[in-house]
């Protein structure tokens, strides 16, 4: 197992959230999302998760410019090309449970 580092804002942050935590295991994805943490902040909690998750888009763009020199509008385009087909045809089905609670 190889977790990632949690960014030094998130360890300073003593009201830092973790949102998603994401992992490639046994062939395929698995992950822990913090589900109603928005609707608890009074937001759309779908509208807030595009939101999330369009920002993480952004951070990949940015990590591919900085690490391998790609341009961001050339990742960003190959990123919601590769999201829409996926949408529109999945290459795997999604499965799992909810486990509500949070400590």
């Amino acid at each position: 197992m190889r977790p990632l580092v949690v960014p030094p804002a998130a360890q300073r942050d003593e009201q830092a959230v973790q949102m998603l935590s994401a992992w490639i295991a046994e062939k395929g994805l698995h992950c822990t999302i913090n589900v109603g943490f928005w609707r608890a902040q009074e937001r759309q909690e779908p509208a807030a998760w595009g939101i999330f998750i369009a920002d993480v888009m952004r951070h990949i763009a940015s990590a591919l410019r900085d690490q391998q020199g790609v341009a961001v509008d050339a990742t960003m385009e190959q990123l919601v090309e590769s999201l829409h087909r996926e949408l529109d045809e999945p290459t795997s089905a999604a499965s799992g449970g909810f486990h509500p609670g949070h400590s």
